[in-house]
């Protein structure tokens, strides 16, 4: 999760992404056999540090892992309890450390984000493709990966004839301000 830009005017290079948890949503979907599950999870904190002079960037978004919800009371407490384990690992991150792509003072960019996704208390390198718009101090970041989730450890859910894919994609659209950094 995310990025980026600026809102200032001048030369400052450093900026600060703010990102408002009520207008946010990490959105996932799993397909089955005969069916997909749709649900979304809740972004607890989230604050970028990014320079627009080079690719840095620091900070993290952080969601609450048992917020998920798929719309199925029982299934997410399946989900809870014996896939993410969310007694023992409470949180997802993501912290960004770097960006390929140029961010536009205002309008819209397209940049590569590159961090560490720490799922199920484990790190993993992962490339984010994001979409960014810049409209004065508002900004809005949208981007799209998938989690191979039991490749990375986690339990694979799939039960008899009931089978779930072995990754989930995950939809993040993360709304909020840039200002000057500290």
């Amino acid at each position: 999760a995310i990025v980026p830009s600026l809102g200032v005017t001048g030369s400052a290079h450093q900026q600060t992404f703010k990102v408002d948890p009520g207008a946010r949503s990490v959105g996932f979907e799993l397909a089955g056999t005969g069916h997909e599950v749709h649900g979304v999870f809740h972004i607890t904190s989230g604050t970028i540090e990014f320079n627009r002079s080079a690719p840095k960037m620091s900070g993290s978004v952080v969601v609450s892992a048992a917020s998920g919800d798929s719309g199925d009371k029982s299934r997410d407490k399946n989900m809870n309890k014996k896939v993410l384990e969310t007694d023992r690992f409470s949180d997802v991150t993501f912290q960004p450390q770097s960006y390929t792509g140029t961010i536009a003072q205002s309008g819209d960019s397209t940049i590569q984000v590159s961090g560490i996704f720490m799922l199920h208390g484990t790190p993993h390198d992962i490339t984010v493709p994001m979409q960014v718009h810049i409209d004065g101090q508002n900004l809005t970041a949208k981007g799209s990966f998938i989690v191979p989730y039991v490749k990375w450890g986690l339990k694979d859910p799939s039960i008899f004839v009931l089978k779930v894919a072995k990754e989930v994609h995950i939809d993040l659209s993360l709304v909020g301000t840039v200002s000057a950094g500290s």
